[in-house]
C-alpha cells in the first residue's frame, strides 16, 4: 500500500482538490507540504497529534514537510471553531511559545537540510504594509465569499471582529509566500480550514496564472484532530510538566470505546493489517485496545521508558498487580497543614484537581471524588500529616484523574 492510499485508509482525509495530481505526488515522494500551528500556548496539545503523525507518515514516504510556525497570525487569532475572540498575546508570549513548539515538533520531524524546515510566519507577515497589502491580496478575495465560509457563519450573531476577519487573507497569504519564495505546492489541515486554505490556493491562481498546476494541491485531514485532546474542559499537553507521561497515558486509556480503533488507525504508526484484525474486538478485548493506543503514542510523546512506568502506574489501579509508584504524586510539607491538618478541599487545591474550595465542594457533594476508592461526602474530611507520612492516600476524580498524596 502506498502512502497516499494508506492515509485513506486511516480516515485522514477529508476534501482534497486535484485528487489524481496529489497522489501522484505524494506517492512518489515530490510533496513539499506545510501545516501551521498557531502559537496560542506554551505546548503542543493531543489535538496537535493528527498533524504531527501526519507529518511524520509523509516524511517517511520521501515527503518534504514545512512546519510553519504562526508568530504572525497568532496575532490576530483563528476565528473557526470559536465562540469568542481568542485571548489577544504579546510579542514575547509568541516568540516564547514559538520556541517551546519546536521543541517538541523534533521529537516528531526530523529537520535539516533537505529535510523538514521550520519557518515563522512573522517573518513576512509582520513586514507586510497595510495599504500595498489590500492592494496586493485583498483584492483578490470577494467579501460576500468569505462571510459565507463556516468558520465566519457561525460567529456573525455574536459578533465578529475585523481583526479576526483578516485572517482567512493572513492564512491565505502564508500559501501564496510559501508557494513561492520555498517551493511548497501542497497544505494540510483540519477540514474546519477548508475555505482559509481555497483562499490560498485561489489566490496563487489569481496571483501567478493557473499554468502552475501544483498550486492547486490541498488536502485536508479530519477536522477530528482538533476535538481530542481536552478532557474535563483541560488540555491535554504534550509537555510533561504541564500534563504527566501518567496522566498523559491515562487520557488515552480512557477514551470512548466507539474511538478507540479510530485513533489507533489514525495517531499510531502499527500496521494497517494489525489494526484491521482488532475490528471485532468487543469487552475486555476494547481495553486491551486502549492499553495499545495509550502505550503506543505516550511512547511516541515521552519515549518507551516512561511509557511503561506509566502502564504499570494503570495497571496498578486497574487490579494488574503493579505498584503505584509512577504515579502522579504530591509531598505535603508542614506549611500545607492548618493547625495540624488538612482538608479534602484543600487537598484538591493543592493537586490543581480544582481552582477553588467551592468547586471542590460541589465536586465532592456531586460524588465525584473518591479516597483510597472509598466516594466521599463528607466535605470536612481531613488528615494529620502523621496520618500522610504513615500511609499514601490516592485521590481520584471521576473514572480519569488519579494522584497520590504523602507527606
Amino acid at each position: 500500500m502506498q502512502i497516499y492510499e494508506e492515509l485513506v485508509a486511516r480516515g485522514l482525509i477529508a476534501q482534497v482538490t486535484n485528487e489524481e495530481e496529489i497522489r501522484t505526488m505524494v506517492n512518489s515522494g515530490k510533496a513539499k507540504f506545510y501545516i501551521g500551528f498557531d502559537c496560542t500556548a506554551d505546548s503542543l496539545t493531543a489535538g496537535h497529534f493528527m498533524a504531527l503523525t501526519l507529518m511524520k507518515r509523509l516524511q517517511m514516504a520521501g515527503n518534504q514537510p514545512v512546519a510553519l510556525i504562526g508568530g504572525g497570525t497568532t496575532m490576530i487569532g483563528d476565528p473557526s471553531g470559536r465562540s469568542d475572540m481568542r485571548k489577544m498575546l504579546t510579542k514575547e508570549d509568541i516568540n516564547h511559545n514559538a520556541e517551546c513548539f519546536k521543541k517538541q515538533m523534533e521529537r516528531f520531524i526530523e529537520f535539516g537540510e533537505g529535510k523538514a524546515q521550520m519557518v515563522n510566519n512573522a517573518d513576512w507577515l509582520l513586514k507586510l504594509n497595510y495599504v500595498d497589502l489590500l492592494r496586493e491580496v485583498g483584492a483578490c478575495f470577494s467579501v460576500n465569499n468569505m462571510l459565507r465560509a463556516e468558520c465566519y457563519k457561525q460567529r456573525m450573531e455574536k459578533g465578529l471582529s475585523f481583526l479576526e476577519f483578516n485572517y482567512m487573507i493572513m492564512q491565505s497569504y502564508d500559501f501564496y509566500h510559501l508557494y513561492k519564495e520555498y517551493g511548497c505546492n501542497m497544505q494540510f489541515g483540519g477540514d474546519d480550514q477548508w475555505s482559509n486554505m481555497l483562499g490560498g490556493t485561489e489566490l496563487i491562481r489569481k496571483k501567478l496564472g493557473k499554468d502552475a498546476h501544483a498550486m492547486t494541491i490541498t488536502l485536508l485531514t479530519d477536522s477530528q484532530g482538533r476535538k481530542m485532546g481536552k478532557t474535563a474542559g483541560n488540555a491535554v499537553w504534550l509537555d510533561p510538566n504541564k500534563t504527566s507521561p501518567y496522566e498523559f497515558y491515562q487520557y488515552w486509556r480512557n477514551v470512548g470505546d466507539d474511538d478507540v480503533l479510530k485513533c489507533i488507525r489514525m495517531l499510531t504508526f502499527l500496521p494497517i493489517e494489525e489494526i484491521e484484525a482488532m475490528s471485532d474486538w468487543e469487552g475486555s478485548k476494547l481495553n486491551e485496545a486502549k492499553d495499545i493506543l495509550a502505550y503506543e503514542l505516550t511512547k511516541l510523546v515521552h519515549g518507551h521508558e516512561e511509557a511503561q512506568k506509566a502502564r504499570e502506574a494503570s495497571k496498578a489501579l486497574f487490579g494488574g498487580g503493579a505498584n503505584s509508584a509512577n504515579m502522579p504524586t504530591t509531598v505535603l510539607t508542614a506549611d500545607d497543614f492548618t493547625d495540624g491538618k488538612i482538608d479534602i478541599l484543600e487537598i484538591l487545591l493543592k493537586l490543581g484537581i480544582t481552582k477553588s474550595r467551592g468547586e471542590g465542594r460541589r465536586l465532592v457533594q456531586q460524588g465525584g471524588v473518591s479516597v483510597d476508592d472509598q466516594k466521599v461526602s463528607d466535605i470536612g474530611l481531613s488528615f494529620t500529616p502523621d496520618q500522610l507520612a504513615a500511609n499514601a492516600i490516592i485521590v481520584k476524580k471521576g473514572k480519569k484523574i488519579f494522584h497520590k498524596v504523602q507527606a
